[in-house]
């Protein structure tokens, strides 16, 4: 048996899958291709995954945003009720007569001359 296994190791080590030049740069040339992909796939695959769970974390983020502008919205509401004349007196402000500007109707501006344009 011992022999068998030696008788065939030999002869494993002496075979050649491929017989000339061209074949042995073709299946060089494909398993350099097919190592460069893989490399390429699980670079892609790594940077897919990275952007996942960079993109929970913006979400996470995102929601706690919201939540805050949430509060203040509600304060802000809350503090708008309180406003009223007597509030804004205490603060220094005051009620002003509003005076509006008015136009004339055109015909009473009286007459239009026109003035000649030389063109």
């Amino acid at each position: 048996m011992k022999q068998a296994s030696l008788k065939l190791k030999i002869y494993m080590g002496s075979a050649s899958i491929v017989n000339n030049d061209v074949e042995r740069i073709t299946l060089r040339f494909i398993l350099w291709s097919f190592g460069v992909l893989a490399f390429f796939y699980v670079l892609l695959l790594g940077n897919m995954v990275f952007n996942i769970i960079e993109r929970k974390s913006l979400e996470n983020s995102a929601r706690s945003l919201e939540s805050e502008v949430r509060n203040l919205e509600l304060t802000y509401l809350s503090m708008s009720n309180n406003v009223d004349l007597v509030f804004s007196q205490s603060l220094g402000f005051r009620e002003v007569k509003t005076n509006f500007a008015t136009r004339k109707a055109f015909g009473s501006l009286g007459s239009v001359e026109m003035l000649q344009n030389g063109i």
